[in-house]
Parts: structure tokens; C-alpha cells; sequence
């Protein structure tokens, strides 16, 4: 985690939950989190549909010049990195991972801008189907920030941190493109770090997640 807002939602995250897989909603204090609150968002799941902001900082809305509120998370992204992004939020919401995102945003004028993402597990009435806690931050804020809305994002660097054992081997702790390819397993539970076939090719399993050198097909 390289910007503050990350770490400062994690350590708070990560102490509200304790022994649990995840907090409730209902125990987050924004106040806990001042200092991360305009780059903090809650995603929603929106029936037959896909997760959605249901809460979203006051400079988070600012990247994108425009109210993100009921927006959909998952349309943010270039059409290609959007299976990657939901399977990450499947291990999220289903095996209570954190997944860590850098992507580079390009602006309506075409500059171009590096954000680092943390999602987080959330409880919702006991379940963490529904809700996503996260912070989205800017490596930079440059004169146009504020001013030319974000209109396209690409991944440039996945990883997903399990909160029980943080020593455990972490997936994607390198580049996005060209290095690995990052496909949907079909949800089939692995060991990390298991050799696996994934349509034909070498791979490694990581719980419902599999990474494949050599590029993505």
C-alpha cells in the first residue's frame, strides 16, 4: 500500500474487524477515518446488475467530476479489465481478501494519472455479499485535477492480501500487462501457489483466482 489513504482504511479495517472475517457496516465511525473520508466509498450490490457507489468522497467524486453515487464500480474500468476486477471482488466479497489496484486513468483532455484502489470486506445484516468498503487515491494531483473528468482506467498492478496470515504468498505482486494474464478459474477453490491447467496453459491457483505467465489469452 503506497498511499495514505489505503493504509489509513486498512489499519482501521483491519482493527475493527478483530477476529471476524470483516466489520458491519453499521460500525463504521467516519470520524475514525477523517483523514482518508474524501477518498473513501462504499460499493452496494444493485440487483441484477453489479456493484454500485453507494457512498463516495467528496475528492473521489472530484477525479471523475461528477457525483459517483449510484454509479456503477465495474464501468469505471477499460472493457477489458473488467472480468479481472470482478473476480477480484468475488474473492472480496466471498473468500474476504483485500484486493489491492493500480491503474492509470486517462482525462477527457487525454492526461493521463496514477490511482492506487483497496477494497475491503464489509458486513451487511451478517452477510459480506453486498457491501464493499475502499479508498481511491491519486499518486499526484496535477492543475487539471478537478477539472478534466476521468473517462478511461486501466489496471497496472493487482494484489490481494489475506488478512489471517499477511505472510501468506501474495498473487500479482508484479506488473498487470504484459506479464501475466488474469482469468476467471471458474470459481474453483485452490491452494496458493498450486500449478494448475487453465484452458490449456501453466498457471498458478490462488483460492478462486488463477495467474498466468506469459500473457493473456
Amino acid at each position: 500500500m503506497q498511499r495514505e489513504s489505503s493504509r489509513i482504511l486498512f489499519d482501521y479495517w483491519n482493527e475493527l474487524r478483530g477476529e471476524r472475517p470483516a466489520p458491519e457496516r453499521r460500525e463504521i465511525e467516519p470520524t475514525r477515518i477523517r483523514m482518508a473520508l474524501s477518498n473513501t466509498f462504499i460499493l452496494e450490490w444493485a440487483e441484477r446488475s453489479d456493484f454500485q457507489f453507494r457512498l463516495a468522497g467528496s475528492h473521489l467524486c472530484s477525479a471523475y467530476c461528477r457525483e459517483l453515487k449510484n454509479r456503477s464500480f465495474i464501468s469505471l474500468w477499460q472493457e477489458k479489465d473488467r472480468d479481472a476486477i470482478t473476480t477480484l471482488i468475488r474473492a472480496v466479497t466471498d473468500d474476504s481478501a483485500v484486493a489491492l489496484v493500480t491503474f492509470e486513468a486517462i482525462s477527457t483532455s487525454g492526461n493521463r494519472l496514477a490511482f492506487e484502489t483497496i477494497l475491503l470486506p464489509l458486513s451487511h445484516n451478517g452477510s459480506t455479499q453486498t457491501r464493499l468498503l475502499g479508498a481511491m487515491s491519486a499518486f499526484d494531483e496535477p492543475y487539471w485535477f478537478g477539472a478534466q473528468p476521468m473517462v478511461e482506467q486501466k489496471i497496472t498492478g493487482l494484489r490481494l492480501i489475506w488478512p489471517d496470515d499477511l505472510q501468506r504468498e501474495e498473487f500479482a505482486h508484479r506488473p498487470y500487462e504484459p506479464v501475466f494474464g488474469l482469468v476467471n478459474s471458474g470459481f474453483v477453490g485452490g491452494i496458493a501457489g498450486v500449478p494448475a491447467k487453465v484452458h490449456g496453459n501453466n498457471a498458478r491457483r490462488y483460492q478462486h483466482l488463477a495467474v498466468i505467465d506469459g500473457g493473456r489469452n
